[in-house]
């Protein structure tokens, strides 16, 4: 087995570290964020840190890195009108959301340049991306600065769901699979997700058992 130390992660090439780190830590969302500007940009650009934070309150996080040049259109368009959107990317949307991490200037929007349709709906701010079966609506919350790597810990409330129909269940479950939702291993790898089991609750004594996800 490999054994990597702190000083071989500290002395490595700083590409082939995130490659490294990007990967161990597990496969990750794959999330379109839609903003708006003040001044009436739209702005669509991939994430690949969305967290659930909480269920009541619905809460979510994205970090933010440092920013620079060319980069935090998102969470400048966020704290500059409080919305965003959610929006799951699929195997149809992998390429051109992928593209979208690239340093675009800010008065230019990534869904005109890079031909994402995206979906306009009364009473919200931030644009959906129409091609994601799972879009949600949320609204800026919070903020930390996380001293350790100058990156910032941005919390949302999800204020609206909007799903394809047939993939939530009677008890609220939301087939991923079905919704084609896609995952990212690393900085730049997409798959597909299968589902393999749903147990139930796990409890002290009790057996468990699989429970439907279709």
């Amino acid at each position: 087995m490999t054994h990597l130390n702190s000083s071989d992660i500290a002395s490595m090439d700083r590409f082939y570290r995130g490659n490294l780190i990007n990967c161990i830590t597990g496969y990750k969302s794959a999330n379109l964020l839609g903003t708006k500007s003040a001044t009436g940009v739209d702005n669509v650009a991939i994430f690949s840190s969305v967290t659930h934070l909480g269920s009541n309150p619905a809460l979510f996080s994205f970090i933010q890195r440092p920013l620079g040049y060319g980069a935090g259109h998102t969470y400048e368009n966020l704290k500059e009108t409080g919305e965003l959107t959610l929006n799951h990317i699929n195997a149809a949307l992998v390429k051109k959301a992928h593209q979208s991490s690239a340093k675009y200037d800010a008065n230019i929007s990534e869904f005109d340049v890079l031909h994402i349709e995206k979906e306009i709906r009364p009473d919200f701010v931030a644009p959906f991306v129409k091609n994601a079966s799972i879009q949600i609506a949320a609204r800026y919350e919070n903020e930390y600065f996380l001293k350790e790597n100058n990156c910032i810990l941005v919390i949302c409330q999800i204020t609206d769901i909007f799903m394809a129909e047939g993939l939530q269940l009677a008890d609220g479950f939301v087939n991923l699979e079905k919704a084609g939702s896609m995952a990212i291993s690393g900085l730049d790898a997409y798959a597909n997700c299968a589902l393999q089991e749903r147990l139930s609750y796990a409890q002290v004594d009790e057996e468990l058992k699989s429970i439907p996800f279709e």
